[in-house]
């Protein structure tokens, strides 16, 4: 008989989690005491909630597995609420573990610290921001519980959430059993995967666009092959930038509307059968469209569920639709495909002012000479630049565009992968959780972060430029990274960018941290298209 604890462990561990990102408080020290003690799973401990959940989504995201986020009850779950919520809206297997009060606590009347309205609120508030929790106050049903919750994590890829009251953490319990297999029918998918074929045989030009629930699922290897099986185009969507990037089939790129390639844009719009595999039909992936996309012109698979116009079959996981359809593909020879995206590469490193495409062009030389990184972007021009580096693994906050993600969700990169990331991060972003880079020296961890410094909220400033908010003051992120135990250096021109990402590169360690100083009100050319698109938008409405 182990402990509830290091049953959950256990579990966790089974379920494909690499580790455990926390932050320690009273009502959570006696498991993380566990955690530490027991070794089950790596503990990394970070240095505010918010980068706790955007580091085990990041770890989820790139490893299509379980990302666990520990903290404490009250002052700690609920300061990580922002950062689970963009795993929920971007369908994220977040783990959250949280702390809570024991039996003897909860009944002596007294208001207890941490404590919002009543005991229950926290509860309530994950409810909205979780697709399955459950409180572990029981030992006899804790192991059933666990194995549904988890299975659910899994099984619709978000975010779940487990409350460990602290006197029930040593409570004896048995091991967790197998998570119960979602059931569907086979009878439906075959008719499903008939009538998607019979449509885009039928079509004149269709297209497959790819989205955030084939990395969720572990699916790209499959994806590819069906593609080439159906000498289908792939393209993907802005939230799934970077899919397929470790395959032989190659996206032609990334559909942005009037922000995109123009080719990619029109060969898009202008598909009779636009197969939408695992796709967000967001605002971020089809509201900036130069001509609107009739949905009931789609094939959508997400969430469960195929719709195909007015067609609907529920209870269709994504896997078994595309291993049906690779069973139901025909053999053949594949249909010629357009060309990919040509990348800007070969930057003139002169004393020019440094242009947000600079960057792109500078790191896509980088990765010419020293193989590609995993990419970790926050919200802002960092993003919209990224649209124009080689495509190579990229988590990023696309849809739900929260600032902050960038910095702890590459420390989440590199302790998921072991793979060096490299950071893009805006200087508004960077003041609010680019302190997490202190945490590096202890781990090892040794990330490339440039900072896009205009000394400005600048994405904000363009749709409205008579606010004087958005002036930022220039705090100098360069000259403290070595009292965080890193390198750091500021850079106004292309040459002594391109210098600095050459000398990062080669140095192994310790994070280096290049301030890439850009003039205000300057933008990268596809969030000028970006914003140009939305401004048009919003005049027609």
């Amino acid at each position: 008989m182990s402990t509830l604890a290091r049953a959950l462990l256990h579990a966790l561990r089974e379920r494909g989690a690499g580790e455990i990102f926390g932050i320690p408080g009273d009502f959570a020290l006696p498991f993380f005491k566990v955690v530490e003690e027991s070794g089950i799973l790596p503990l990394y401990t970070l240095s505010h909630e918010p980068a706790v959940g955007f580091a085990a989504d990041a770890a989820a995201r790139l490893r299509s597995r379980l990302g666990v986020a520990a903290v404490t009850y009250g002052a700690g779950a609920l300061n990580m609420v922002n950062a689970v919520a963009a795993a929920f809206a971007e369908k994220s297997p977040v783990v959250v573990i949280s702390g809570a009060p024991g039996a003897g606590e909860a009944h002596t009347g007294l208001l207890l610290h941490h404590q919002a309205k009543t005991l229950d609120s926290q509860y309530r508030i994950y409810a909205e921001i979780t697709c399955d929790q459950a409180r572990l106050d029981d030992p006899a049903r804790a192991g059933s519980d666990i194995a549904r919750v988890l299975g659910n994590c899994l099984t619709r890829s978000q975010p779940v959430y487990l409350e460990l009251p602290r006197d029930q953490v040593g409570a004896p319990c048995g091991p967790v059993p197998a998570s119960p297999q979602r059931a569907f029918d086979a009878e439906a998918l075959a008719a499903c995967v008939d009538e998607i074929l019979g449509r885009l045989t039928a079509a004149r030009s269709p297209v497959l666009m790819v989205g955030v629930e084939v990395r969720r699922y572990g699916l790209e290897a499959e994806v590819a092959q069906l593609a080439r099986r159906l000498g289908l185009p792939v393209v993907t969507s802005m939230l799934g930038r970077g899919l397929l990037a470790g395959t032989d089939t190659p996206p032609l790129g990334t559909y942005l509307g009037v922000a995109g390639d123009p080719e990619v844009t029109e060969l898009v719009e202008r598909s009779d059968a636009l197969l939408l595999l695992g796709v967000i039909i967001s605002d971020t992936n089809f509201g900036v469209s130069v001509r609107r996309i009739d949905l009931r012109r789609t094939i959508r698979a997400l969430d469960e569920r195929v719709i195909l116009g007015h067609h609907v079959y529920p209870d269709i996981p994504l896997g078994a639709l595309v291993g049906k359809m690779l069973e139901r593909a025909p053999e053949g020879a594949v249909a010629a495909r357009r060309p990919a995206k040509a990348y800007p590469r070969g930057l003139v490193a002169d004393d020019a002012p440094i242009h947000p495409d600079d960057i792109a062009t500078a790191i896509n030389d980088l990765m010419a000479e020293f193989g590609r990184f995993p990419i970790a972007a926050d919200m802002g021009d960092c993003l919209f630049t990224a649209m124009d580096i080689e495509h190579t693994a990229l988590v990023a906050p696309g849809y739900y565009a929260t600032m902050g993600f960038g910095v702890p969700a590459g420390l989440g990169l590199q302790a998921a992968s072991g793979r060096r990331p490299l950071v893009l991060v805006g200087d508004g972003a960077f003041q609010m959780t680019g302190w997490e880079l202190g945490n590096c020296r202890r781990y090892g961890w040794d990330p490339i972060v440039v900072v896009f410094n205009n000394a400005s909220w600048e994405m904000l400033r363009t749709f409205q430029p008579e606010s004087a908010f958005n002036d930022l003051s220039d705090w100098r992120f360069a000259d403290m990274a070595a009292g965080m135990g890193g390198d750091g250096v500021r850079v106004s021109t292309r040459r002594e960018l391109q210098q600095a990402l050459s000398r990062a590169a080669g140095k192994r360690g310790r994070f280096q941290l290049i301030e890439a100083m850009i003039p205000r009100g300057v933008l990268s050319a596809t969030l000028e298209r970006f914003v140009g698109g939305v401004r048009r938008i919003a005049a027609l409405r």
